[in-house]
């Protein structure tokens, strides 16, 4: 009978994380760059009431007699598939057309995300709004200082990811090639906030190069990509966690009126 009300208070537990898990996508529905996760399942170890047997030559085999402990969180997994693009006419703004991650430097930690809402700061570096500056291609923080010095009348960036001046004679020149980073296994990278990630011990091998050369996406200026988050799933995976933890809940009551008929019982 206490195997009943710890397998149903697992089951709780299991629900209300992957509650937690459905929440947290449907508050960053609107979130850019956010990439929405998912969680599994799995059972617990089982307990063997009766062992297995070998078949012979005058007796049939026999099949193990276990009973299920219970279930706990196997994994969470995100979805990295390319959210909806939409139009800011915000030069600083950026979408990936395509596979890859902005390389940002937060406080000196590298950091990799899909949110490329980026504007200048006094010092000429793109930023993020927690102020992670965005890196070079060539290696270090992107250097446009040279906009700020009023040689340059406007400046633009190419799918490339080219940041090019022009000067007042309409003189085009490319002033620096922002980064983009590629991962074998993205499934690996860690969330840090922020809409942010690190590389994990299972993300795999790192490249990082300019847009547009390689599997690396090109850069769209002037758009956002938006969630990924399927409001419909979620709200889906809402009922499913909702139901099955008033499943578990009536596990645990049901036990307790058995285990408390007993003890009248005796």
């Amino acid at each position: 009978m206490l195997r009943s009300l710890f397998t149903g208070i697992s089951g709780l537990r299991a629900h209300q994380q992957m509650l937690d898990v459905t929440s947290n996508n449907i508050a960053n529905v609107n979130t850019s760059g956010y990439k929405a996760a998912e969680t599994t399942f799995e059972s617990t170890l089982s307990q063997t009431i009766g062992g297995s047997g070998a078949p012979t030559a005058t007796q049939g085999g026999t099949n193990a007699t276990q009973i299920g402990l219970g279930v706990q969180l196997a994994g969470t997994q995100s979805n990295f598939t390319q959210g909806s693009s939409q139009s800011t006419g915000r030069l600083g703004d950026m979408l990936i057309n395509g596979d890859g991650f902005f390389v940002v430097s937060n406080n000196g930690q590298q950091e990799f995300t899909r949110a490329g809402s980026f504007s200048l700061d006094g010092n000429g570096h793109l930023v993020e709004p927690d102020g992670s500056i965005l890196q070079s291609a060539a290696g270090g923080n992107l250097d446009l200082s040279a906009l700020n010095s009023g040689t340059y009348k406007s400046w633009s960036i190419a799918p490339n990811g080219d940041i090019n001046g022009v000067d007042a004679a309409g003189t085009t020149t490319t002033l620096g090639t922002l980064a983009l980073a590629t991962f074998t296994n993205p499934g690996g990278l860690m969330r840090v906030g922020d809409t942010s990630f690190t590389a994990g011990a299972n993300s795999g091998t790192m490249t990082i190069g300019a847009p547009a050369t390689g599997s690396l996406g090109s850069i769209t200026s002037g758009y956002l990509e938006m969630s990924n988050v399927d409001l419909s799933t979620e709200l889906t995976n809402l009922i499913i966690s909702e139901r099955g933890f008033q499943a578990n809940s009536r596990v645990i009551t049901t036990s307790d009126q058995v285990l408390q008929t007993l003890v009248q019982m005796t």
